[in-house]
């Protein structure tokens, strides 16, 4: 049994990752943006060259299928203000948040947020684990 909240948070997380990693290796550069359904979220390059997600403030009706792509984008997207808010930075905006492409420059990308985490997963104790969150709702918290 883990001795302290962080290693089982840590345990958790290390059993998940490995799993993801299990996927995560066997995902080609096509499987990213392959389109499961006609009604689908996923990465275009914009004008300037950057990826830019599919993205409403308000939920459509039908809600899209997302693309591989996107997923990642948007696990990178949460996962980089998580990161922020934790290490007490402004959280960036989700326009701020680039998608480096398919392939293996996304899964680079997921791996250095992975060693991110860690570092900052490795900095705290049980008291910062039982401190509300106030993100992502700052003004309830609960």
């Amino acid at each position: 049994m883990p001795a302290s909240r962080r290693e089982l948070l840590r345990w958790q997380f290390d059993l998940t990752w490995s799993l993801f990693e299990l996927h995560l290796e066997q995902l080609s550069p096509e499987d990213f943006l392959w389109e499961p359904a006609k009604c689908c979220w996923t990465m275009r390059l914009g004008d300037g060259g950057a990826w830019v997600p599919d993205w409403a403030d308000t939920e459509p009706d039908p809600i899209p299928v997302p693309t591989i792509g996107w997923v990642t984008w948007h696990i990178g997207w949460w996962w980089s203000v998580t990161i922020d808010r934790a290490q007490g930075q402004t959280p960036r905006d989700r326009t701020e948040v680039e998608w480096p492409g398919a392939g293996q420059p996304t899964i680079d990308w997921l791996r250095g947020l992975r060693a991110d985490w860690l570092a900052v997963l490795d900095e705290l104790a049980d008291a910062d684990l039982d401190a509300a969150a106030p993100f992502p709702w700052q003004n309830d918290p609960r």
